[in-house]
This record gives C-alpha cells, sequence and structure tokens, in this order.
C-alpha cells in the first residue's frame, strides 16, 4: 500500500509576487502599444515648414560718404594726364545742393549742404573750399553769399567712385544776414523773416548745381 505525498501550495507570497509579475508585464505592453500609436516625438504632419525669409527686392541705396572722409587722390591734378582718372564733369556728376531743414523758427540758423552723385565713371574733382560756393536767394536779389568774406581757403582732391554718393561733412551754417565784401568787419542787415521764402543754390569744383532748396525763415 503506497502513501501518497501531499503537493505542497504555493505560499501567499509567491501569489503577490506572480501577481506582481504579470501586472508589470500588462503595464509594459500597453506603453508598448501607446508608444506605437501616438508617436509622441514626432512633430505635427500637418503643420508646414517655416519658409526661409524672402530675400530682400529693395535695390540698395547709394552709400553716401561726407566729402572730408573721401580719400584724396594723391597723383591727382586739376588736368588729367596719361594714366590718371579723369576730371569729373557736369555731364557725369550732378550737384545738390541741401538744407538742414525746409522751415526755420525765429533764431535757427540755417545749415548748407552740398552733396555730390556720380552717374558716370571714377573721376577727380577738387572739393575743398577754394572751389565751394553757396548763394542765397529771394526773388531776383541775392541776400548771402559764402565767398565774400571767406577766409583760408583749402584744396582737397579727391576720387569719386563709379555710381558714389558723397554729402559735405561740415555744414557752412548763414547767420541770416545780408553779406557783401564791404561788410565783413562791421554789422550787417537781418535778412527778412516771417515766413519769407529763400533758395539755396551750390557750385563745387566748377559744376553748378541744376536746381535749388527752398527754405522758409520765420
Amino acid at each position: 500500500m503506497s502513501s501518497s505525498v501531499p503537493r505542497r501550495r504555493p505560499s501567499r507570497a509567491v501569489y503577490r509576487r506572480r501577481r506582481l509579475a504579470v501586472l508589470i508585464l500588462l503595464l509594459v505592453v500597453i506603453g508598448v502599444v501607446w508608444l506605437l500609436i501616438a508617436q509622441p516625438w514626432r512633430g505635427d504632419a500637418t503643420a508646414e515648414a517655416t519658409p526661409p525669409p524672402a530675400a530682400s527686392t529693395v535695390a540698395p541705396t547709394p552709400s553716401e560718404t561726407p566729402v572730408d572722409a573721401v580719400q584724396p587722390s594723391e597723383s591727382a591734378t586739376s588736368t588729367s594726364t596719361p594714366g590718371q582718372l579723369p576730371d569729373c564733369t557736369p555731364g557725369a556728376v550732378s550737384v545738390e545742393a541741401v538744407t538742414d531743414q525746409s522751415t526755420y523758427g525765429a533764431g535757427e540758423l540755417p545749415e548748407f549742404f552740398i552733396r555730390l552723385v556720380n552717374s558716370g565713371g571714377d573721376c577727380i574733382m577738387d572739393v575743398g573750399t577754394s572751389t565751394q560756393s553757396y548763394i542765397v536767394t529771394s526773388g531776383n536779389e541775392v541776400y548771402w553769399r559764402s565767398t565774400d568774406c571767406q577766409t583760408e581757403p583749402s584744396s582737397m582732391v579727391v576720387t569719386i567712385g563709379a555710381g558714389q554718393t558723397i554729402t559735405s561733412a561740415a555744414p557752412v551754417v548763414w547767420d541770416r544776414t545780408r553779406s557783401s565784401v564791404d561788410s565783413c568787419d562791421g554789422p550787417r542787415e537781418a535778412a527778412p523773416a516771417g515766413g519769407a521764402s529763400y533758395h539755396l543754390a551750390v557750385a563745387i569744383g566748377g559744376i553748378t548745381s541744376a536746381g535749388t532748396a527752398q527754405f522758409i525763415l520765420n
């Protein structure tokens, strides 16, 4: 007569470990399925790529350089010779009169500038104060000339590049008086104000401005 050995039932601790293992496996499977469906590392499939900035279609403006900042041409003279750049001519270089304001209040002094625009090739010009002229008129009457009482004029030959625009660095200031060669050391008559209209004409290097700059004195 044989006797059977009773089988030992797993302890409660074993059951708990088995249930815990099954639960962990189930969580891992759910996590993998969620990753395959959601794919959170991808960007929004419906979003369009940000386009690169469009290239500017605005043509660059010519660089404007103060006259005093332009390097003078050491070998340049007033007359062109073989191997040198030609002199700037009125057909290639235009001269413009420029004022810092269009209207001046009582006591405000107008500031004048000269602008050169080279529409031709490289050329040389004497832009020194000895070749500059500023004239203020109203109607047919001349009220002021920069050359009437000019002192110590200087010469400065520069190269103006093709397509370059340059402007005088330091302004010529008008004291709002009438000028004449006989009044340089004495008192001068004040120019009319109260809304009076004036025109500025300039010349430099033998080239005169084609037009004038209008301004008002109050």
